[in-house]
């Protein structure tokens, strides 16, 4: 298991997590990620995320859905099974419209909420990492890697100079095939 070093901040409002989040990103240290007790507009753009691309997977689901539908449908009423429905033809594709829809629908949906848990690491047996307890009651926590050529006395004043109400290095063991962080006690620098 990989071992690695986080600085951790708290800030009491957002009006101060966005200069320190910027700040951050123009001294080029790493951010790990920012936990806030409620959506923040606005912070994926200062974070320097992209937007996602869930939607072209719910494309995928869904002509996924139809082509199975169809395949299915047209495979048992025309060679597996064929049966005369009141003179219509074995190939009867107006008919089979709506199994179609519900199921491209039906793969749409399900697709897209599995994949939004697995990219968000919030399947079932997956732990996370809590950096600080209150990090989604009433606190926002700037969560920032220490890498090697960075000193933690100096990240942590750097962070202290952003205006957090607490700042704390952490050390935890990564467990990367599925995203878990098992705890290590974490301990404070002087400074």
């Amino acid at each position: 298991m990989a071992i690695k070093k986080f600085a951790v901040a708290a800030y009491q409002d957002e009006e101060v997590l966005f200069p320190a989040v910027k700040a951050a990103r123009n001294s080029g240290y790493k951010l790990h990620d920012v936990y806030t007790p409620f959506p923040v507009h606005g912070l994926d753009h200062a974070l320097g995320l992209k937007d996602t691309d869930l939607h072209v997977a719910g494309f995928i689901y869904g002509i996924t859905g139809t082509t199975t539908a169809l395949g299915f449908i047209s495979w048992i009423l025309t060679s597996d099974w064929p049966l005369n429905f009141g003179g219509k033809p074995h190939f009867a594709l107006a008919a089979w419209i709506p199994i179609t829809f519900e199921l491209t629908v039906l793969f749409s949906a399900v697709g897209m909420f599995l994949t939004f848990c697995y990219l968000n690491q919030i399947m079932p047996g997956v732990k996370k990492h809590v950096f600080h307890p209150r990090q989604s009651d009433d606190l926002f926590v700037i969560v920032m890697e220490v890498t090697d050529g960075t000193s933690e006395i100096e990240l942590l004043d750097f962070l202290k100079t952003t205006g957090a109400l607490e700042t704390k290095i952490e050390v935890a063991e990564s467990e990367w095939w599925y995203g878990r962080w098992d705890q290590k006690e974490p301990y404070e620098l002087a400074g």
